[in-house]
This record gives structure tokens, sequence and C-alpha cells, in this order.
């Protein structure tokens, strides 16, 4: 049955976004808070405010038992967890549903296997999606990891099973390095996820990060058509767009067709994400992972296809069956969407916390935000602030409506990453959208050598 009471076990951004998609919804919210998160801009909309702990994220976002106590107290019958912290962590998921309340979201058993990325990569060969040459599950031991990378050969990376967001994941050029690095994605592994096991890839140089959207209500299967996020620093996306830039329109249909044989494959319910490299050279796409979540990126998929997402996972935990058909779904225009950071790109992107003084919004630009004047920018926490999110004609017309945008942008107080977006306009491999998922750190190394960007350490 439709949904009542929304608990948000989230913060910042996103948090603001689900508020927003339930009230359109007449869906009361509630928002589970840290004490560093009581004086938000998402705590002065909710309806209710729970407080879940300190600030540190460990006493608080991440604390389960907390989380769901505050849960059952609220009298919530929906939970949607955003992204980031426990929005993949299936123990949570099955506690949510064990107390009787929805998880917006997969099943638990989906995200248990999904979001082990050994066990995602089983399920992609076994539905017969194309996967990066690697090991067959997770390897243990480095006499297994060197047999593996006898087979599928060196460069490859060593990457954590239960990984996520650019984590636990290392290159290693030769066997030494192998033996060096193993260790040490253990145990970043573990205090990340708190799982050591890892698997092996092959490492593709100059690949393009392209990423399907599905929505699935747990037996129907659409997608929502691709974006593409190679523009990364230590392997977070910076730059998001739609369609992807340059991708023949053979393999655009293939990639999609793709991320639904596998989506069905687990039956999937809700919003997800199927992610894949792209060797442009051999105009061939390989499987990596599935995100079993709403993506920070997903307003560049709303910008071209009208599909309010956050609406559609609200509805679809709420019982409703997959109400868009394949053939209604086509992608209108170009969108671009740059994460804005609370960080200084000319001291190494060293995190800037403070008080925002004062802020203007540019007018013809979507910017999805935490921010007011005022607010304390807190040390705690991922330091995303907000998206702008530009939408036009064509990709040239996207770009130039960046332009404006960020000219017209104004976040004062605090270092932010503004500027770095606007020197990235003027690159020529920007506007070419000649880029891969190396492209940005080499663009950055390169103009520090000419003063204009730092990478002190």
């Amino acid at each position: 049955m439709p949904i009542r009471k929304l608990f948000i076990a989230n913060r910042g951004e996103i948090a603001v976004r689900i508020i927003r998609a339930a009230r359109n919804m007449k869906i009361r919210t509630v928002l589970g808070a840290s004490q560093a998160d009581t004086g938000s801009l998402a705590a002065s909309m909710a309806d209710e405010v729970v407080l879940l702990g300190p600030a540190p994220a460990a006493k608080s976002y991440l604390d389960r038992a907390c989380i769901i106590e505050a849960i059952r107290n609220s009298g919530a019958d929906a939970v949607h967890p955003g992204y980031g912290f426990l929005s993949e962590n299936p123990d949570f998921a099955a506690a949510v549903e064990a107390i009787g309340v929805t998880f917006v979201g997969p099943r638990p058993a989906t995200i248990a296997r999904m979001g082990d990325k050994a066990a995602a990569r089983s399920e992609a060969i076994a539905a017969g999606v194309p996967v990066v040459p690697g090991s067959d599950g997770t390897v243990s031991g480095l006499a297994a990891a060197r047999a593996v990378a006898d087979r599928i050969g060196f460069p490859l990376l060593i990457k954590a099973a239960a990984g996520g967001g650019g984590r636990g994941i290392h290159i290693a050029n030769s066997p030494d390095e192998l033996e060096a690095l193993i260790p040490r994605v253990e145990t970043e592994a573990f205090a990340a996820f708190g799982d050591r096991s890892f698997y092996l890839e092959r490492y593709l140089a100059q690949a393009r990060h392209v990423e399907v959207q599905v929505l699935g209500d747990g037996e129907t299967v659409v997608h929502l058509h691709e974006r593409e996020c190679s523009l990364q620093r230590r392997r977070q996306k910076l730059w998001e767009e739609g369609p992807a830039v340059s991708l023949p329109a053979a393999t655009r249909e293939a990639v999609c067709a793709s991320a639904v044989t596998l989506a069905r494959r687990v039956a999937y319910r809700g919003a997800g994400t199927v992610e894949y490299l792209y060797d442009a050279n051999a105009d061939a796409f390989y499987f990596i992972e599935m995100n079993t979540r709403i993506q920070v990126e997903h307003p560049v998929t709303e910008a071209i296809t009208g599909v309010d997402l956050v609406e559609a996972q609200l509805r679809i935990a709420g019982g409703e069956k997959l109400w868009l058909r394949q053939d209604e779904i086509s992608p209108a225009g170009h969108a671009i969407e740059i994460r804005i950071n609370a960080e200084d790109p000319d001291r190494d992107f060293m995190p800037s916390p403070g008080t925002v003084s004062s802020l203007a919004l540019p007018d013809g630009a979507r910017f999805d935000t935490l921010l007011f004047p005022g607010c304390k920018i807190v040390p705690f926490y991922d330091s995303l602030i907000g998206k702008l999110i530009v939408h036009a004609a064509d990709r040239l017309s996207a770009l130039d409506a960046l332009r404006t945008a960020l000219d017209r942008l104004e976040i004062n107080g605090i270092a932010t990453n503004i500027e770095l977006f606007r020197r990235l306009l003027a690159a020529a491999d920007i506007q070419s959208g000649d880029i891969h998922t190396l492209w940005l750190e080499k663009w950055i190394r390169a103009n520090a050598a000419e003063g204009t960007v730092s990478t002190a350490r």
C-alpha cells in the first residue's frame, strides 16, 4: 500500500532531495540526523527530526541498531536509505523489514548478491553480460592471486569485493606490486566495509565509464538510458552527463539491453545502476559492478527522460507495478551534472569546512544542495555540498549552459571546486568529449606544472 510516513536514514543534499519528492507525494517525513546535522537544511524541511547520535558517522549514520530503534519509535512505514552509509547494507535492509517496515530499495538478498562485487561479476557472467577478464569470484591468498595474474596479465586491479565509491582499489603493475598491495587492499576493505575479501581484474587504460539506469518492480525491468562518468579523480566521479559521448548507436542499444538482462536475472526492485567500462578503440564494453541504490548523478537521467527517479522509488516501494514501458522512455537533449565540493583544488583538494556566508544560485539550472546562507559545513562527512545540473538541446549547448550557470553560482565563506570546473570548460578535450577515466588526473597534473592547480601532498 502507498507509503504514509517515510524515515530518511541519510543527510545532506540527498536527504533534501528525498524530502522534496515525499512532499510532492503528500508523504510525511522523519529525518534521522546526527548532532552535527540538527541545524541542517534537511532538518528544517522534515516534518520530524530524530537525533541518531554524535557527529561521527560510526556513532550515528552507520549505527544500525540505533537507526532501527529510531525507525521503530518513529511510526514510519518505510525507510529511504539515500546513497552511501547503509544504503547497500543487506543486513540493514533485512533489519528494517524484520520490524515490519518497507525498505525503499531492492530486496536484502539482491543487495547482498549484487553489492558483493565478485558475486555480481558471477551473475553477469551467468547472464551472458561481458565482464573484464579477471578472477572467478574472490581470491584467497597471494598464491591464488599470482595464478590469476599469470592468466590475465599485468597491469591489473585489486578490488575490494564489498567496495564502492572508488575505495579499496589499487593498480598492480608487477608481481612485486601485487604482493605489496594485497595487504593494503585487505586493510582498507576491512576498515571501510568490514570485509577483507578482494578480487582481480585486468586494468583497462584509457577506458570510458558508462552506466545504465534501470528501474524494476521485482518482475518487470526497463532502462532509462545511459550516462557517462569518465571524468574522475581518484576514482571519484566529478562530472557526469547523458547520453554518453560518442557511443555508437548499436553499442548504446547493446549496453542498455545487457543492463536490463542482468537486472531481470536478479528480479530487481527499485532504482539501480549497472556500470561498465567502455573500450572505444575496440568498441567493447565490460560490466564492472551494480549499485543497488539511487545514484548521486540521478538528476542527469531525470533531465533527459523526465522521470522522477526518487518518486519512482517511493511508488514501487509502496507496491505499484511498473507503469513505464520501454518504448515510452526516449532521451531528449543532453544533460551535464558537476559535483560541487567543499574542498580547495589549489591545496591538493583539501576539505574546507566552515560557514557559508552568502550564496547566489543561477537561474535556468538545477542545483541540488544542502546549502543556505549561514549553514555550517562540518568536517565529519563527504565534501559534496551540491550538484549543478544543466539540460539543453545538444552537448555543445549544454556546455554553454554550464558555463553560464557557473559564472552565476557563488558560494562564499568556504573554498569550493567551482573554479576548477570553469578551467575545465576551457579544455579542448572537454569540448570534443575526447576523455577517459584517467584524463582528469592527467589534466590536473599538467595544470599543476603551470601553477593553476596544486597537487601538493
